[in-house]
């Protein structure tokens, strides 16, 4: 078995209007995140984040910025088998992509099940990860 990188991205993707991308995984249900996704062995983080960004919504990366903050964050027990034996912690890179206006989001099926563009505040409320509510709060301007 291959274990999957204990590193990933996490795409914040907003409007200029401080609307936000949410994405609803079809596992578990009512989860609800950002664009995220785990490096590949042999990627590095901005090359994971574009994988992610078209893999997961089919935007182009046009803009798209590394943040510079990262976190490590304990991972869900529910997937740690994923992982090899005693990795429990991950280590996030975060990236963000100003769109000047909503556009429609092609989902792959087999992962999210539903999108929302959705206020600040409410976005960020509805993350399930607080690691991904706190980038939100952090990297969304208000309103240009």
């Amino acid at each position: 078995m291959t274990y999957k990188r204990p590193e990933s991205v996490l795409v914040v993707v907003f409007t200029s209007r401080a609307e936000v991308l949410m994405l609803r995984r079809r596992s578990p249900p009512d989860f609800w995140q950002s664009v995220t996704g785990s490096l590949e062995w042999d990627e590095s983080p901005v090359q994971a984040a574009r994988r992610e960004l078209a893999e997961e919504t089919g935007l182009a990366d046009d803009g798209l910025i590394d943040c510079g903050d990262r976190h490590t964050f304990i991972i869900y027990p529910m997937w740690r088998h994923r992982y090899a034996p005693g990795v429990v912690e991950n280590l996030e890179h975060v990236f963000r992509l100003r769109l000047d206006d909503r556009h429609d989001i092609v989902l792959d099926d087999s992962e999210h099940q539903q999108y929302a563009w959705l206020p600040k505040a409410e976005a960020a409320a509805l993350a399930t990860s607080h690691t991904n509510r706190e980038a939100i709060l952090a990297w969304v301007p208000d309103v240009d």
